[in-house]
């Protein structure tokens, strides 16, 4: 598996923990998925550049650092990306934010895209994708696909939870995009959930099941 940063922190590992386990209701689960991912943001973001500026300090002249270069977006996947979203626009409130709606067909088990708004200059940032789950990997691939197609040079993927299929298939169609994630499990059953995973994510966030 190229291309994938598996953050292991602490705090991150004790929020999955948290959030797969069957007893925690929608409003931890929700509030879980919101601290998770703005920890996450805080890897996904560490290479973003600086630059030096003068500023006055109530005491004297310093010279300190801000962020420079390409602008951010992020675009969460409805429904569950939703979620992720709120936390990390806490980190960087001045982010714009897209949204792509996919949803994996029963039958055939393709994504089909209902729903797209992306920020006008989106060509123009640097783009991070959240979902709370990475399973067979098809609705990433096609998020990716409708970005690239939209002008964006620059993609990573950011999901709490990856399959080992789900990465390959991104890393196969889309082996210049960087994936963070908090946890790669065992695999997929026969259903195509992860496993051991958390259940449907967007599920146990809107509490619709």
């Amino acid at each position: 598996m190229q291309n994938v940063k598996l953050i292991d922190h602490p705090l991150v590992q004790h929020k999955i923990t948290m959030m797969r386990d069957i007893n925690t209701g929608t409003k931890e689960f929700r509030e879980l998925a919101s601290e998770t991912a703005m920890l996450m943001c805080y890897e996904a973001t560490r290479d973003l550049p600086l630059k030096t500026v003068e500023i006055q300090t109530p005491v004297a002249v310093a010279k300190s650092k801000v962020i420079s270069g390409k602008k951010i977006a992020f675009v969460p996947v409805l429904r569950a990306g939703l979620a992720m979203a709120d936390g990390i626009i806490e980190l960087l409130p001045a982010a714009k934010v897209g949204h792509i709606g996919i949803f994996r067909d029963p039958e055939t088990k393709n994504a089909v895209e209902y729903y797209c708004k992306l920020p006008v200059d989106v060509a123009e940032r640097e783009v991070i994708i959240t979902d709370i789950m990475l399973a067979t990997g098809v609705t990433a691939v096609k998020t990716i696909d409708i970005l690239k197609n939209a002008g964006v040079k620059k993609i990573k993927l950011m999901c709490i939870i990856a399959s080992p299929e789900g990465i390959e298939a991104v890393n196969k169609a889309h082996s210049d995009v960087e994936i963070y994630c908090g946890s790669i499990d065992d695999g997929l059953n026969e259903h195509k959930y992860i496993v051991p995973g958390l259940g449907d994510a967007g599920d146990r966030i809107f509490g619709t099941k």
